[in-house]
Formats: C-alpha cells, sequence, structure tokens
C-alpha cells in the first residue's frame, strides 16, 4: 500500500508559523532556481497538481508560481530533507525563475567567500 499525500504531508516539520523551506532546483541541470515557503496546503497542491504553490509570507495567501507571469514551474521530484524541515523541489523551469527576471534567484550578490583549505589527505 502507498502513503497517502496527507500522510507524505504528515511527516514535515513544519515551523512555529506552520511553514517549511522549500528549495527549488532543476531537475535535469540541479541548479538552484529559488527558496520559497509552504504550508501544509501549498504542499498539498504542489504534490496533487503537478504545479508549485507557495504561500506568501507578505501577502499572506497561496500563489502559484507562473500564474501572473507564464513562469511556470513543473514538479519532476519533491525530497523531504533528513530533519524533516526542508523540502527540496525538483522541477522543470519555464521562463524565468526569479521575480527580478533572472534565471534564477541566486545569481545577484556573491558574498565572495574566502576559500576553505586544502582537504587533508
Amino acid at each position: 500500500m502507498t502513503e497517502s499525500v496527507q500522510e507524505r504531508i504528515d511527516r514535515v516539520s513544519f515551523d512555529a508559523h506552520g511553514l517549511v523551506a522549500a528549495i527549488v532546483q532543476q531537475w535535469d541541470t540541479r541548479e538552484v532556481l529559488m527558496l520559497g515557503w509552504m504550508d501544509a496546503e501549498a504542499l498539498r497542491r504542489t504534490l496533487t497538481e503537478g504545479r508549485v504553490t507557495f504561500w506568501s509570507r507578505s501577502r499572506r495567501e497561496h500563489w502559484r508560481k507562473g500564474d501572473t507571469s507564464g513562469h511556470i514551474q513543473l514538479v519532476r521530484g519533491a525530497r523531504l530533507d533528513c530533519d524533516g524541515d526542508a523540502i527540496l523541489l525538483q522541477v522543470e523551469q519555464v521562463g524565468p525563475a526569479c521575480h527580478t527576471g533572472t534565471r534564477t534567484c541566486f545569481d545577484a550578490d556573491d558574498l565572495d567567500p574566502i576559500a576553505g583549505p586544502e582537504r587533508p589527505e
């Protein structure tokens, strides 16, 4: 017997606000596109409809990525991390992922970290 959608959602450790971080990754290239927030209903919609839905913390409502921009995210996979407090969504991104019009939300501000030491032999 397969696990129901509700049983899968019940495994998620939502924070005190009822949210979980969802990292969005291009399914074939593994490029990290964005981070969004989901409540249980957004996750349910994402798992059952094949399109990514988020919870907007600023507007306090659900929004399905691409409904106004046309830049949709088609679900290709979803995984829960080992602690149950983060989700990795593998998607087929149609158009830019970022609201600024860029492919990814992570190409705007390089924090220029110091490279770590060489790996011990």
